[in-house]
Parts: structure tokens; C-alpha cells; sequence
């Protein structure tokens, strides 16, 4: 096998540095969350839910990046500590929308705070416009592989 069939060295992947970052970031985000008794899928879950109140088990799980398994488990963590809210039953077919409470939005104010903190530790070194352009670039990098509507049918 060729050095062009390869990856090649790890540090000049940007693969490897992207999981790299992401395993940094989430750690820390572990290490800021621990305080408030959250774990990042927990925040994730309070997180959607601030922005798009009534989503359903499986809509919080693709958001969050998780399993709906997990993210039944993790549904009925906070719906258990007073957190987030949802019906017994379905209203329309099997999806339980779920809904912040008033103690999930003050644990998620204190949270967001906590996970800000992280990223603008993570974003320090980087100028305003560089910042950007990580955004717009990570952004296009994630599109490129995700197949678009038109493709999936």
C-alpha cells in the first residue's frame, strides 16, 4: 500500500483532528456539566427543547446525536428530577412531546453558561473572522457528506 492509499500522518488528517477536537471539547464539556449533575446528552436534550419546545423522543434523539434508546433514558432522567415534561400518552400517533419545565429552563440557563465557557476557551486563540470561517467551514464539511433530500429518494 502506497503513502497515498493511506491516511497518512494523523496530524495532518483532518479526520483524526476532528475527532481529536471533538473528544476535547466533549470532555470538557463533561467536566463543566458534572457540577450541575448533567451529562452533555442531558444538556443537549434541555438545549433543544429551549429552542424547539414539543419535540418528540426520536426528533431529540437525532439532535442530539443519540440513539432513541438513550434518549428515552435520558427523557426520563430529567422528566424524574422536575426537568422536562411530557404526556403520558400520545396526544397524536406514538410521539410524546416533550417540554421544558420551569426548573429545566433554570438548569439549562446555568448550563448554557457552563458549555459557553468551554467553547470560548476552545475559541480563544482564534480571531473573530477566524471563528467564522471554522463555523462556515465545519458547516460546508458537514454538508458535502450528508446526503440531501434529492439524493435519498
Amino acid at each position: 500500500m502506497s503513502q497515498e492509499e493511506t491516511v497518512g500522518e494523523l496530524e495532518q488528517s483532518v479526520g483524526y483532528l476532528l475527532k481529536r477536537a471533538a473528544a476535547a471539547l466533549r470532555a470538557a464539556m463533561d467536566a463543566a456539566l458534572r457540577p450541575l449533575e448533567l451529562t452533555v446528552p442531558q444538556y443537549a436534550c434541555l438545549e433543544l427543547l429551549s429552542q424547539r419546545p414539543g419535540l418528540s423522543n426520536a426528533e431529540l434523539a437525532r439532535g442530539a446525536f443519540v440513539t432513541r434508546q438513550s434518549m428515552n433514558g435520558v427523557l426520563r432522567g430529567l422528566q424524574d428530577r422536575g426537568l422536562v415534561t411530557r404526556p403520558e400518552t400520545a396526544p397524536h400517533g406514538r410521539a410524546r412531546p416533550s417540554e421544558l419545565t420551569p426548573g429545566g429552563r433554570q438548569q439549562l440557563h446555568a448550563a448554557s453558561a457552563a458549555v459557553r465557557t468551554v467553547e470560548q476557551q476552545m475559541l480563544a486563540s482564534l480571531s473573530s473572522t477566524q471563528r467564522g470561517r471554522l463555523l462556515h467551514d465545519l458547516a460546508a464539511c458537514a454538508d458535502a457528506l450528508t446526503p440531501t433530500a434529492a439524493t435519498r429518494d
